[in-house]
This record gives C-alpha cells, structure tokens and sequence, in this order.
C-alpha cells in the first residue's frame, strides 16, 4: 500500500507541475498586450525592470507615462494636477500590469470591448501598498473605483456630474481600500514584507534578477501544493487538490482516494 501512495504522490506532483507551468510566463488577452512574450530592450522608465522578458513594448511604455496617452485616453488629473509622487506609483502599477510575464496565477477571464482577461486580487508586498497611500493621501479625487462610471463624453474622462473632489484619505479610509477598490479588486493589501516571496513588487533592481517570478511560482497550483505537501504526508495530499482533478487520475490510483 506504502507504494501505491507513493505513486499517487507522483502522479499528483506531475500534474500539479503541468498545472503550474501553464500559469507561468503569459500575457493577458488584453489590449497592448503582446501575444507572445520576449525582450524588450527599450522599455521605458519605470518599466524597464521587465525589459529582459515583457508583454509590453517599448513604445506603449513611453506613453504609459504621459499625463494624457493615447492607451486608454485616461487623464490622471481629473480633480487636479496630481503630484509627482502619487503620480509615481500609478507609473509602477501601469508597468506592473501590462510588463510582467508572471501575473498568470491571477488572471481570468473578463468580457469587455478592450480586453478578454484582467487580474484579480494580486497580492502586493505591505510596503507598497502602504507608501502608495502615503504619497497619495493628499491628491483628490471623485471616486473610488477608477475602472468605470466616468463622463467620458469628451474623449477623456471626467468626474461624474454631481460629484465631489476628496483627498484620497478620505476617499480610501482604511489601508487596503486603495488596493482593493480603485481597481475593482485587481490588487489586494497583503502584510507580507518585500523579498518574502509571498508578495508582488511593483519595483525591483533588474541586476538582482526578478523577485516577483518565485512569487507567481508560489501562487501557482504546484507551489501551493509543494509547499502542503511539505508540511504533510502524501496520504494527506489529496485534501488539497482542485475538485476537478480526480477526473485526470487512472482508475488504478482514483481507488486509492
């Protein structure tokens, strides 16, 4: 019987690895997104950490950082002239969504006449979150979700009519509101601290490699079910393991389950 488990954990550890692999290394179905990632040696400002493999180009990464681009024709001054700090971390975000070939444990499928796929709950190390609200707490804006509800009927969004103009503090009461809202929940607030390999960051010093590819590694099914199966035996494995993947055992090994 000892063999037989044996097998079923070696059975479970090789789809568990197909199943992994397949969250790694993509791009999102989305628009400016590549279709297939490589190098992009011209990637602009703050996005060049993600130069050496992105699904952005160089060229879209000059626009992310303008006030007014032509991406999503979206004006970050909506209120009134954002500050270069706050401004900063939107930069960071911009180029984290739309570079990284490593959000694939968080992507899913959407439906909309821009994209076919988006992110959802990415968890962001605590010191980014916490200096994002911080550098933003005194830029106002007029709402918290920034994904939909504007007046777009010039081009270029605008505050809604009848709506008013806060600072972010008030906007954003708690820490992860910021995350979490503005987004319609693509980021969460995590307290887990930069190079904990539990969390992504939104910057990196390229010369030390990518932090953030053992953090889409973790996330995936096989490193969550590497680390379950570090901490019990294999018998026990099976409690972790998606519903649908019985149906991708032999009959031999879904009688031992």
């Amino acid at each position: 019987m000892a063999a037989q488990w044996v097998l079923l954990g070696l059975w479970i550890a090789c789809i568990a690895s197909l199943a992994g692999a397949s969250l790694l290394n993509v791009c999102m179905d989305a628009k400016y997104h590549k279709a297939k990632l490589g190098p992009e040696g011209e990637l602009h400002g703050q996005c060049t950490p993600w130069k050496v493999n992105a699904c952005y180009t160089g060229n879209t990464s000059t626009e992310a950082h303008r006030d007014q681009s032509y991406l999503y024709r979206f004006n970050w001054n909506h209120c009134r002239v954002m500050p270069h700090k706050c401004k900063h971390h939107f930069i960071q975000d911009t180029c984290l969504y739309k570079c990284p070939p490593n959000l694939g444990p968080w992507i899913v499928k959407t439906d909309s006449s821009w994209r076919q796929e988006r992110i959802l709950h990415v968890p962001l190390c605590k010191e980014d979150c916490e200096e994002w609200g911080e550098d933003c707490k005194d830029y106002v804006t007029c709402k918290e979700n920034w994904h939909k509800g504007w007046n777009w009927a010039t081009g270029m969004n605008h505050c809604p009519w009848g709506t008013v103009c806060r600072p972010f503090k008030q906007v954003f009461l708690r820490a992860a509101d910021l995350r979490k809202k503005i987004w319609s929940d693509s980021y969460k607030y995590t307290t887990a601290p930069r190079g904990s390999g539990r969390c992504m960051q939104m910057w990196f010093d390229p010369a030390q490699g990518n932090p953030n590819v053992a953090v889409a590694k973790y996330y995936s099914w096989d490193g969550r079910a590497a680390a379950d199966m570090a901490r019990k035996p294999v018998v026990g494995a099976s409690s972790s393991l998606p519903a649908s993947l019985p149906i991708l055992l032999p009959p031999a090994l879904l009688a031992l389950m």
